[in-house]
């Protein structure tokens, strides 16, 4: 696992994050101790933007707009 010192971890956090998303790991320093760890979050999957749309599309299919609230939310507590 890299090290990477909590001033510099604090100045390029964008980019460590980056590197975090493609699996790398690091331990956030600080005087050269070690204060935390900084790794993928495991099962983290990201959805497919295109799958998403697919899904909200196939949920407003049959819903008409002037659908009135009530009913949505009665639905949902069903």
């Amino acid at each position: 696992m890299n090290e990477i010192g909590a001033y510099e971890a604090k100045t390029h956090f964008s980019a460590l994050l980056q590197r975090v998303r493609q699996g790398e790991k690091f331990y956030i320093t600080h005087h050269g101790v070690r204060l935390a760890a900084l790794t993928p979050v495991e099962g983290a999957a990201s959805v497919p933007v295109q799958d998403v749309i697919d899904s909200l599309k196939a949920f407003r299919r049959g819903r008409r707009l002037d659908t009135p609230i009530r009913d949505l939310l009665n639905e949902g507590r069903a």
